[in-house]
């Protein structure tokens, strides 16, 4: 992230022709950039990706830190939370049905422990189940050894949406640089839209805020086109690989 906020300011007070910051004060202009930066990671959530290792709880139930606003994906086991602690075993997404219908004692330890299953509770993980519904919170399988809600000897590198540094004045913008654009057309629809009684202004806002959602989802419809993983499918699948698609 290496977009200046005061180079944000500049170009909006340029647009809206109050280089002297009169009228829109530049304190006021930086509380909109960390406003778009949050509307983005809502629209966008890998927009403020951030991989960490994260120390299990005992039990099956984990939330993502409190930073954060919605798990992403779960990578692996880890053996610790240095940088240097060798990763595990892989974990795969499951549907919850799937566990409920083949283990429906998983979550309780005592059960689980004698059901003569996998589901007997221990340190490494083999599965994860995700909510929409609950974004900040996942379940794993089997559970931890431990106290419920309680940290555990366990560790997970988990990717998630991590919400957004607040900047300031002399700083730069906390989410990647290419976002540098959208974040001036949300700026641009804050500051006329505090004007929109005069003529022309509440237009200006509308244009700027289609400006800026069209930025954030066009990238979104384009990281699924150019996505490894679409490559991977199309090739495997014999389907045409996008950039050999036309209209």
């Amino acid at each position: 992230m290496t977009v200046a906020v005061n180079d944000i300011i500049s170009r909006a007070q340029s647009t809206l022709q109050d280089n002297t910051a009169v009228r829109w004060l530049s304190a006021e202009l930086v509380n909109f950039i960390n406003d778009a930066q949050r509307e983005i990671a809502l629209l966008k959530p890998d927009a403020s990706a951030a991989n960490t290792t994260l120390q299990l709880n005992g039990g099956t139930k984990q939330t993502i830190p409190s930073d954060g606003n919605r798990l992403l994906r779960v990578v692996r086991n880890m053996d610790g939370t240095s940088a240097s602690s060798p990763g595990g075993r892989a974990v795969r997404l499951v549907q919850r049905e799937v566990l409920d219908s083949q283990s429906p004692t998983w979550h309780d330890a005592n059960d689980a422990a004698t059901s003569g299953s996998d589901a007997a509770h221990g340190t490494i993980v083999k599965h994860y189940i995700y909510d929409e519904q609950n974004p900040r919170n996942f379940y794993v399988y089997p559970g931890i050894t431990g106290t419920e809600g309680s940290s555990a000897s366990a560790y997970l590198e988990i990717i998630y949406s991590k919400n957004p540094a607040a900047v300031s004045a002399g700083g730069n913008i906390s989410i990647p640089d290419i976002f540098a654009n959208a974040i001036l057309d949300y700026t641009l629809f804050r500051a006329y839209t505090k004007d929109a009684e005069f003529a022309g202004n509440a237009t200006r806002a509308n244009t700027h805020y289609n400006l800026f959602i069209n930025s954030v989802t066009g990238k979104g419809r384009i990281d699924v086109v150019t996505s490894p993983n679409a490559v991977s499918n199309a090739a495997a699948a014999g389907a045409p690989l996008p950039s050999q698609m036309t209209g």
